[in-house]
């Protein structure tokens, strides 16, 4: 039996029901809502429950506000729940990240880790998701779901680089589930759906060049406002042969979808980092993301 096989039926023993006892889970559940005054963006509502917790770093060069997400559990694994609700009001620049890179671990059952995203962009609003990557480890069960509603003349940039255990750790990924499902709405009307999901057997499909090919890391960027098409020649030159990026008039507003693929996430961020700097001018990438 080779190493694949071995991991996929230590997996299928793993998963069945009542292999494992009852563990506690972590769970948690962080609000955030910014609302215009004195022409600077400043905290409306702040809401943290369990491992969610939310820090403010102050930078007063920015009239924007940058809001760092922490899942205090240091991690996820099956069973865990996170949830973040993000709401950048009328007039309002909200960026939003993480900490550090979610790490998701091995579950030891067969219910997946669930992380819930729910963005709300009012009237003439900027908001910017931009986590650090997530890893998933060897067996890792993840769930994602990501809703964004904007107004009309609101700007949202979504951005979600993901890894398949760490190339310079000698980490590989046999087996597990990752589901990633974006709906996102303007003015009510769906103007971008997408679903990605993968395994069980993972070391099968990964390889397949519909899905990944070679490589081992990859991050999904979408851009949605007035003039998101504007930068699809730009975009492509930043991306070249790593990857693709489209755009299209949506119900008069621009929508920009880019795709970066890559060995490992040293290599990701290289073509990642100078493409967000496109997608968001006048907009520093959080200072968290070189610590």
């Amino acid at each position: 039996m080779n190493a694949r096989a071995a991991a996929i039926a230590i997996d299928e023993a793993v998963l069945k029901p009542g292999a494992a006892p009852s563990m506690q889970r972590a769970s948690g559940c962080g609000r955030i809502s910014v609302k215009a005054t004195s022409g600077r963006s400043r905290i409306e509502r702040l809401y943290q429950e369990g491992a969610a917790k939310i820090r403010l770093p102050r930078n007063p060069a920015s009239s924007g506000l940058e809001a760092v997400l922490i899942n205090t559990a240091g991690g996820l694994t099956g069973g865990d729940r996170m949830s973040w609700n993000c709401v950048a009001g009328e007039g309002t620049a909200l960026t939003l990240t993480t900490q550090a890179c979610e790490k998701t671990y091995r579950a030891s059952g067969d219910a997946c880790a669930d992380v819930s995203v729910s963005l709300n962009a009012g009237t003439g609003a900027r908001l910017c998701w931009l986590p650090q990557e997530t890893i998933l480890f060897d067996r890792a069960r993840l769930s994602r779901c990501l809703d964004a509603d904007m107004a009309g003349d609101a700007s949202l940039l979504v951005v979600e680089p993901v890894i398949f255990g760490r190339k310079a750790m000698g980490e590989a990924v046999h087996a597990g589930i990752f589901r990633d499902r974006w709906r996102v709405r303007r003015e009510g009307r769906l103007v971008h759906a997408e679903d990605f999901a993968i395994g069980p057997d993972i070391a099968a499909d990964l390889p397949r060049a519909a899905v990944a090919g070679q490589a081992r890391a990859f991050a999904t960027l979408l851009l949605v406002g007035a003039d998101a098409e504007d930068r699809l020649i730009s975009a492509r030159r930043i991306v070249g042969e790593n990857g693709g990026v489209s755009a299209w008039k949506v119900g008069g507003t621009g929508k920009l979808l880019a795709r970066i693929m890559a060995k490992d996430g040293y290599d990701l961020r290289k073509t990642l980092i100078p493409l967000i700097g496109l997608l968001n001018p006048g907009a520093d990438l959080p200072k968290i993301w070189s610590i």
